[in-house]
């Protein structure tokens, strides 16, 4: 494979808009842009977990993993020939859920973010993911997506609930909780 960014500018996108592939322009606004860089500023924040000192080596994989899926939706959208995700992605993600679920206490109030670092930057990860689930459901609505993408984001983000629990929890016993009787 040869270079793929030798110029990192064009000028090309000073007008506003940007380049779908093919030749073909579009606004920086259409909705394909938007998934992208949703997945774009999620892979991010994952980056931003995975530097964490202390991320249990399984987390950390997962995370990993995670983010070259992402590229990989990205991949699909562009190139609709081009297929990765598929049911057992979407199954994987649940075992973990799962697993980790079953090591956490019941819920019983919904979780304020914040107890540490590793769990407050999951939590924007999961908060991310659900933005770039919903721009890709509106990209679904105008353009043939594959349903695995939908559900892998959808799953994901649920995974970034458990995890940042169990991070939460690996400096407290106690998660942040929604006090409504708080002034």
């Amino acid at each position: 494979m040869g270079n793929r960014l030798t110029k990192i500018y064009t000028k090309k996108g000073d007008d506003g808009s940007t380049d779908l592939g093919g030749n073909q322009r579009v606004p920086k606004y259409d909705q394909q842009i938007e998934v992208y860089g949703s997945l774009d500023e999620l892979s991010a924040a994952i980056g931003l977990i995975i530097t964490q000192t202390g991320v249990p080596e399984e987390i950390g994989k997962f995370l990993s993993n995670s983010q070259q899926d992402l590229f990989n939706i990205a991949g699909e959208i562009s190139a609709p020939k081009f297929s990765s995700m598929d049911e057992k992605k979407v199954e994987k993600i649940e075992t973990l859920i799962d697993k980790i679920n079953g090591e956490l206490p019941p819920l019983k109030e919904f979780v304020v973010p914040g107890t540490n670092q590793q769990s407050a930057q999951t939590h924007l990860a999961r908060a991310i993911c659900r933005r770039a689930e919903r721009a890709l459901v509106k990209l679904a609505s105008v353009k043939e997506v594959n349903p695995f993408a939908l559900k892998y984001l959808n799953r994901l983000s649920d995974a970034f609930f458990v995890i940042a629990r169990k991070l939460a929890r690996e400096d407290s016993e106690k998660e942040v909780v929604w006090d409504h009787k708080r002034p």
